[in-house]
């Protein structure tokens, strides 16, 4: 799948993107400044009751509470130097719990991802807008 959308149509997007990908463990691709941390905003505004989703690039992993009361999980691999950084943190407790995961620089931990994984691609076009393209 492949979808271009604006800065407008993201609240959209992310409805669409939670209506159409079975896995709840999301791997997000794209250059800094491509809009990932701006989707996964606004994919836990859509799942949470309150909170407001943040980039966890110093704490490495954020927790928000959805509205059924369980965990949504959202990672920010960008400053880790090894793949034993994310075993540390426990990162295979958080991807079979069941709960949504929402990985941004997942290629940091490429070798702990599991096969069940949806990967986000996220281009900049010129004109502002972006591409997502979905891949399993």
């Amino acid at each position: 799948m492949q979808l271009t959308y604006s800065q407008i149509e993201l609240p959209k997007i992310a409805a669409i993107l939670l209506e159409k990908i079975p896995s709840k463990i999301w791997l997000f691709y794209g250059t800094m400044g491509s809009g990932k941390t701006t989707l996964i905003k606004a994919l836990v505004k859509l799942l949470s009751l309150a909170d407001v989703a943040n980039s966890p690039t110093f704490s490495i992993v954020n927790e928000y509470q959805s509205r059924k009361g369980t965990p949504i999980y959202h990672f920010d691999f960008y400053r880790i130097k090894k793949e034993e950084e994310a075993l540390d943190l426990g990162i295979d407790d958080y991807f079979y719990s069941d709960n949504y995961c929402f990985v941004e620089w997942p290629e940091k931990i490429e070798n702990l991802l599991p096969l069940n994984a949806v990967s986000i691609y996220i281009v900049e076009n010129a004109d502002g807008s972006r591409t997502l393209t979905l891949k399993n």
